[in-house]
């Protein structure tokens, strides 16, 4: 299905630290796989721009030595302050111009030019526009800080609607992971949650229809009914249920086209406590993969085609439940459709089934980070829709509980 439509903090800086550079920084996007391949190229690039302001000051110094007084090296000096201003913070932007001017001068009279109107005129020049870029680079400073605080408030709100489950739940190993294919976004439509209950460890993966706000907003709607329903109902099919009249009334409640066309696909999965199955129940959404011990692979295609949640009107079909054997070892993978619809440079979507079956995974951290950083590589970092991972192991009998991140 084609929709509408990250584990980065946001860095805080001492005073006096030099504003980052988003296109050159290092810093990876939000909630992005560990293990990222070396960035020496990276690194020299932002070590050379970080030190044109230098370069560019020695090059009109040198330029101002070796040719007649009548030349002048006036658009070198004036680009130094200019380009220090986004990158250095306001000390060394002023420290900057200080040393344009200073240089400017010393070289005037060195040449016994300092006298002359056009030589005074291009110092004044020179002087105005290093004052205009400590302004420049205060401005600058503002407006990072109030970036940072927006990403800030933004990862505050995706722990609020998508809070990252415990490692361990009811002797099963979880971990999830959220890609927003948007810069700098934490959120977007797809989502996940995990809740225990009476009846087992109960999962939802969804993907709602659209992006922006309205799809934050029906993210809420469904785990916070999602959540309630999994204590209460006795069975995933009610559960279920629950979600669809969760999303008719937030449908009343809307104006426009996603008061008629608003949809959530979603799949939902019970782990009975001590038991060695899965029910699984899909609502038109991607099936999940199960991936065993000894590598191999199998999708959980659901048998009989349900609508998404939200499209009761359009008919009424029976949730039933389908079971199957979850072994010890294995590892359910629950994912959206940014995942499969991942596209190389050729147009070729990335095939999860095929790029893990024989593959082998200790743990579902290290699955998911593998799958992070390969659709990275396929996309080429250019993600055309969000993607959500959740994935759930079910250790061997006596194996060790180790710590990893989800």
């Amino acid at each position: 299905m084609d929709d509408e439509g990250a584990y980065a903090r946001a860095g805080g800086r001492l005073p006096g630290d030099p504003v980052p550079d988003p296109g050159l920084g290092d810093e990876p996007g939000p909630l992005a796989p560990q293990g990222r391949p070396p960035r020496r190229r990276t690194s020299f690039r932002r070590a050379f721009v970080h030190a044109l302001p230098v370069l560019l000051i020695v090059v009109a110094i040198l330029y101002d030595i070796f040719t007649p007084r009548y030349f002048t090296a006036g658009p070198l000096y004036t680009a130094a302050p200019l380009v220090a201003a986004p990158l250095y913070s306001r000390r060394g932007t002023a420290l900057t111009g200080v040393a344009v001017v200073a240089a400017v001068v010393g070289l005037q009279l060195g040449k016994g030019v300092i006298h002359y109107v056009d030589s005074l005129t291009e110092l004044i020049t020179i002087a105005t526009v290093a004052v205009l870029a400590v302004l420049v680079n205060g401005l600058v400073r503002r407006s990072d800080e109030r970036l940072v605080s927006v990403r800030e408030i933004a990862e505050a709100a995706q722990r609020a609607v998508l809070p990252a489950p415990a490692e361990r739940i009811a002797g099963f190993e979880i971990a999830v992971c959220y890609q927003a294919a948007q810069a700098d976004a934490f959120i977007g439509g797809d989502l996940y949650a995990v809740q225990d209950s009476a009846r087992g460890v109960r999962l939802i993966v969804g993907d709602v229809r659209g992006k922006g706000m309205g799809a934050v907003a029906a993210v809420a709607v469904v785990i916070g009914a999602f959540r309630e329903a999994a204590e209460q109902e006795a069975t995933l099919e009610a559960v279920a249920q629950r979600l669809e009249r969760a999303l008719a009334r937030e449908g009343t409640r809307r104006d426009g086209l996603d008061a008629f066309e608003g949809f959530t696909t979603a799949v939902l999965a019970e782990l009975p406590h001590g038991g060695g199955t899965v029910r699984i129940v899909n609502r038109g959404h991607p099936p999940p993969l199960l991936l065993y011990a000894d590598g191999t692979l199998g999708p959980l295609p659901a048998h009989e085609s349900a609508l998404p949640l939200g499209m009761g009107e359009l008919g009424v079909w029976p949730d039933r439940a389908e079971e199957t054997a979850f072994p010890p070892g294995a590892t359910l993978l629950l994912y959206t459709d940014g995942l499969t619809e991942a596209r190389d440079a050729k147009g070729e979507f990335y095939d999860p089934q095929a790029r893990l079956t024989g593959r082998v995974f200790p743990h579902p951290a290290s699955l998911l980070d593998t799958l992070a950083e390969e659709v990275r590589r396929h996309s080429g970092g250019g993600m055309a829709d969000d993607m959500a991972l959740l994935a759930v192991r079910r250790p061997r009998r006596g194996e060790h509980d180790h710590c990893h991140e989800p």
